[in-house]
């Protein structure tokens, strides 16, 4: 079977050019999931669904790639996962990634190489920076508070997941983080926010944590 996945940022914004394209390539409106959510939201309730659904032999076509995917190592292991289960994938706009045909799946071989090589790229310049803060007496251990260690990680930590090309695991083990909550702690301290009104997403570190408003929500913040 043939499924379709869309998705735009925000609840104003419309799926219809997504809709369209998918159904001009003959998928049955039923088998079309979508999500009205942003790019660096890592929960996506209707693609969640649709992994689930999907088996051998089957088809997942997007209008284009950062439809599905958050970053270009995030689509690499997505579509490396679809291989191990027999899943074919295919991007309406950038056609040239087609996994149904030799040479859709030869150009994926390249991304999947690229975006290892920026990994990889990654990593040393990480390692190469701590071992320099190490030689200039900062030690990077896990000690609670924010330390100059602790600092030093929780900038590391807001550089990566900004950038968005690391998982969160992978940011992780890199700053040698023991836990997804001390990851998060360090990200909030950045200013990582998560609007009350709507769960968006946004960083402002003048906020309040748990009293936080989105640019949207904002003028709903009252003065104490």
């Amino acid at each position: 079977m043939v499924f379709g996945y869309a998705r735009v940022s925000t609840m104003e914004q419309s799926l219809d050019l997504q809709l369209d394209a998918l159904l001009k390539e003959g998928i049955p409106q039923k088998n079309i999931y979508t999500d009205k959510v942003s790019s660096t939201k890592e929960v996506r309730k209707s693609l969640s669904k649709l992994l689930k659904y999907v088996r051998d032999g089957d088809t997942i076509v997007v209008w284009k790639l950062d439809r599905i995917a958050r970053s270009l190592s995030h689509l690499t292991k997505l579509i490396e996962d679809f291989e191990q289960q027999g899943i074919h994938f295919k991007s309406i706009q950038e056609n040239f990634i087609d996994t149904t045909s030799p040479h859709g799946r030869f150009i994926f071989n390249l991304f999947a190489s690229v975006a290892q090589l920026e990994r990889d790229i990654i990593i040393e310049r990480t390692r190469a920076g701590l071992e320099s803060s190490r030689r200039r007496g900062l030690k990077i251990g896990r000690k609670p508070g924010l330390s100059k260690q602790a600092l030093h990680k929780a900038m590391l930590a807001e550089r990566y997941y900004r950038d968005n090309k690391l998982s969160i695991e992978e940011i992780m083990k890199l700053i040698d983080v023991g836990s997804k909550k001390t990851l998060y702690k360090y990200l909030a301290y950045q200013g990582r926010r998560k609007c009350i009104e709507c769960g968006n997403l946004f960083w402002d570190k003048r906020q309040d944590m748990d009293k936080a408003y989105c640019k949207k929500h904002k003028k709903k913040i009252k003065p104490d």
